[in-house]
């Protein structure tokens, strides 16, 4: 059965593409701790996720798996989605997917016909969750009225240098999960003055502070990416700190903003 909750922290894998170092990151990760995998069609590492996932020493069904259909990849069209939630379960090694996600909202993506598709796989019990990911405010509108099931998550860029506090708004006051990929700003948070404040008064790492007031707000949930024991253990470990309001408003106010991940098309970039 798929898994209903989201962990706190997940582990990404994007650009982690060499075979052996990926199902080794994956089977470490799960082993540590953690409860949730991300990748995606496009990522092109699905079937070394899948054997970091059989050689985890964890239930298949304690892992909360996610994917994601990617436009230049399979297309968005009803059985474009059909066919690549299908390929991806093969790729991982799965039965079902507990959570696959429209990955960009762009090339021949349609409301209608690509959360259709999404909608059959949940009845077909190939896929547990609906998500969508780089989606704005209207396309998320739009998405909730196309659907009649729920939507789970949206997977967006989000750190103290991207706060989005429109999206997280939005995760709170309809219930989905905000899920924050690059949570640490591709390492740039560790120079940023504001976070070495705060992991010198805790005497913690940069990475663990933004981690750590991430997972402060409601609804969001974060998927940092690693290969190395040491990051991915010092990573779960952020689950467990506690930062207090003056830290969180101190991170809150940080005067900046900056984006990483970019692509023609994207919502932001409309007109």
């Amino acid at each position: 059965m798929p898994n209903d909750e989201l962990p706190d922290i997940g582990l990404g894998t994007w650009q982690n593409t060499d075979p052996e170092r990926c199902a080794r990151s994956v089977a470490t990760a799960l082993d540590a701790g953690y409860r949730h995998v991300d990748t995606a069609q496009h990522y092109g590492n699905e079937e070394h996720v899948g054997d970091g996932i059989a050689a985890a020493s964890v239930r298949r069904e304690e892992v909360t798996v996610a994917t994601k259909v990617h436009p230049e990849d399979t297309g968005l069209g009803y059985d474009d989605v059909l066919g690549a939630a299908a390929t991806s379960c093969d790729r991982l090694g799965v039965d079902y997917l507990d959570l696959l996600y429209v990955h960009w909202p762009v090339g021949d993506y349609e409301a209608s016909e690509t959360l259709a598709a999404l909608e059959e796989l949940v009845d077909r019990g190939t896929v547990g969750h609906i998500g969508v990911s780089n989606f704005s405010v209207d396309l998320l509108e739009e998405a909730r009225a196309a659907l009649d099931d729920p939507l789970f998550a949206h997977q967006v860029e989000m750190h103290p240098l991207l706060q989005q506090r429109e999206l997280v708004a939005y995760a709170q006051e309809h219930g989905h999960y905000l899920v924050a990929y690059s949570p640490l700003a591709r390492g740039t948070v560790t120079e940023i003055p504001e976070i070495q404040a705060v992991a010198e008064k805790h005497a913690i790492s940069e990475p663990q502070v933004s981690l750590a007031w991430l997972l402060s707000k409601d609804n969001v949930v974060v998927i940092p990416k690693s290969a190395t024991e040491a990051h991915i253990t010092a990573n779960l470990q952020a689950a467990n700190v506690e930062l207090d309001e003056e830290d969180i408003a101190a991170i809150d106010d940080i005067d900046r903003e900056e984006r990483f991940v970019e692509r023609p098309g994207a919502p932001w970039l409309d007109g």
